[in-house]
């Protein structure tokens, strides 16, 4: 039986989770085309893309790689964009079946609302766009429509743990994390740490900021916050357990004492190929568990005094409103001034505290009312610097 072709729209298609989506196409071309790829500044990388997948359309976000752009691929049926409202605009295309939204940061929160709006299968890998409107975001998936699959590792671990469950009550979601490259680290030796190490993941292969939130395990705390969204469940019953050895995805236990856990290699192409191919599960040629060789695995509490942003995470959840877009605004400012080597590793965490306390706080927001707070919160922190 001939299968159709699912046309996916890749937003960040050179990023860590763009580049390993597009190997996922690659191994499926019967299955999964690239009908858009969507850039910010890596134009060399999207014109190779470009000329390998056939896009319908690519996007670069930077006009000024615009030129550079349309020239490289005028040789070819492929039109060309520019500009974030281009983005906008392509994810609301007819031919599209999914929107992958792997976009870094706040960047892609308007992308993905129009996606949701025009009715697209949403594959979510940018965390961010929950962790700072979940609450409009999941309305807005509910009126149009619009299946929202994730992609995060953890966060699809839950939705398979979660299938076949019905109504079936969660009574915890127990969230793994790795812990980043400092875990052992002495709370002093923090004060010390270079980009560089930061930058270095035990476990998996990420993009800059990612690794860099995963070392301080504000990652996580945004995985808390898009769990809190996705699965319906109060921050209090997602509780993060650091798991080193990184095979236990994450784990859901229900009312009756069971626990649902899923586990596999640490390799970004199972969850992006499973959002893919749902409800179908496809040979990956990733290499099976050994359970012998495991030998252990083990789990411990996160040490949220030397880890301070899972706090922070937990307390803007909490308290709701826009704070949790307060916190992303701060963090995404605190990681890039880290990675141009302005400040130091926990110099990170007490500019999010200072604009928790500091920023204006809305009750109930609007749309408008996000898009402000990140603007005031980038132009505060700018400002201490």
């Amino acid at each position: 039986m001939e299968v159709r072709k699912r046309k996916i729209a890749i937003l960040g298609s050179t990023g860590s989770i763009g580049t390993q989506a597009l190997d996922v196409i690659s191994r499926y071309p019967e299955r999964f085309t690239a009908y858009a790829l969507v850039a910010n500044n890596q134009v060399e990388l999207l014109i190779r893309q470009a000329r390998t997948f056939l896009p319908e359309v690519v996007v670069i976000a930077n006009e000024l790689h615009y030129l550079k752009l349309k020239e490289a691929l005028s040789d070819l049926p492929i039109k060309v964009w520019c500009g974030s409202s281009a983005i906008e605009d392509i994810v609301q295309d007819a031919g599209i079946d999914m929107v992958l939204t792997a976009m870094v940061g706040f960047s892609g929160l308007k992308p993905t609302i129009r996606a949701i709006k025009a009715g697209k299968a949403i594959a979510l890998a940018n965390k961010e766009t929950l962790v700072v409107a979940g609450e409009l975001i999941t309305a807005l998936a509910l009126k149009y429509r619009s299946a929202i699959l994730p992609v995060d590792s953890e966060h699809s671990a839950i939705f398979q743990c979660l299938n076949g469950e019905g109504d079936n009550k969660i009574e915890k979601i127990l969230l793994t994390a790795s812990g980043g490259p400092f875990r052992t680290y002495a709370k002093a030796a923090l004060e010390t740490v270079t980009k560089a190490q930061a930058l270095a993941h035990p476990n998996w292969n990420m993009g800059d900021k990612v690794t860099i939130d995963s070392s301080t395990l504000m990652n996580k705390g945004f995985e808390m916050i898009e769990a809190r969204w996705l699965f319906g469940v109060d921050p209090d019953q997602v509780e993060v357990l650091v798991h080193p050895q990184s095979i236990v995805h994450s784990m859901v236990q229900f009312e009756d004492g069971s626990v649902m856990a899923q586990m596999g290699q640490p390799d970004m192409h199972l969850p992006i190929q499973y959002a893919f191919s749902y409800p179908q599960r496809l040979a990956s040629g990733i290499a099976p568990l050994n359970f012998i060789e495991l030998a252990q695995l083990t789990f411990e509490k996160p040490d949220t005094e030397r880890f301070p942003n899972l706090l922070y995470a937990y307390e803007a959840v909490r308290t709701g409103g826009n704070m949790p877009c307060i916190l992303n605004a701060a963090n995404e400012v605190a990681v890039s001034l880290f990675l141009q080597e302005r400040i130091g590793f926990m110099q990170m965490s007490h500019l999010i505290e200072e604009a928790m306390q500091q920023a204006s706080f809305v009750k109930e927001p609007s749309l408008d009312d996000y898009l402000h707070s990140d603007r005031e919160v980038r132009e505060m922190i700018d400002k201490w610097g």
